[in-house]
């Protein structure tokens, strides 16, 4: 064998050896990242609102395009300003599998329930914009959309798994937790009992 044969054949199985590493690495990273964001979900701290409790106020910023037409301000609200209102409160993720699966029955839900004082607010988590407006955009989401800046909301709401649904009276107390992806017609009794009894 040649001294150029020998040296493409060494080249070559260091360039695998290197491409390993590299893999090992970048799988390293995801784990690492997917291990973080599960602990964050699991480890939180204080008490999780119930039915019956108090909604924990927060402030939210929309993305373009996704804001509350009726906020004082239409870049950022309180949840406090929404007080008079019902409010869906949805956690999703564009990287959450069954997020996507809910998406489309709560824009219908959405749009059968906005003309009776009931505001759906939806709230990524730990997503970047791009993705997060382009699972807006793939689904046909109409309602205030806004990340979840450093899960500060998240945090509040104890929040367990992706996705997960909290419906708030107009008193701004809890009526209604859904962990995982939403079940239509148990939130559409919901919402009919609220929307006819308040």
């Amino acid at each position: 064998m040649s001294d150029s044969s020998q040296s493409l054949e060494v080249q070559a199985s260091e360039k695998k050896g290197v491409n390993r590493i590299v893999m090992f690495g970048i799988w390293a990273f995801v784990l690492s990242l997917v291990m973080l964001i599960a602990w964050g979900l699991i480890n939180n701290s204080g008490t999780r609102p119930l039915a019956g409790d108090p909604a924990p106020n927060f402030t939210i910023y929309f993305y373009d395009g996704y804001e509350w037409q009726d906020a004082p301000n239409e870049d950022l609200v309180e949840l406090v300003n929404m007080r008079g209102q019902i409010v869906v409160l949805n956690f999703w993720a564009s990287w959450c599998p069954p997020c996507h699966e809910e998406a489309e029955d709560l824009e219908r839900l959405w749009q059968k329930y906005r003309d009776r004082d009931v505001i759906f607010l939806g709230i990524a988590y730990v997503d970047t914009e791009p993705n997060a407006l382009g699972f807006l955009d793939r689904y046909n989401i109409t309602y205030p959309n806004g990340p979840d800046i450093q899960t500060m909301i998240t945090d509040k709401f104890l929040v367990k798994q992706l996705p997960e649904t909290f419906v708030i009276d107009r008193n701004g107390k809890v009526v209604f937790v859904e962990p995982g992806p939403i079940d239509v017609n148990r939130l559409k009794n919901v919402l009919n009992q609220l929307t006819t009894t308040q």
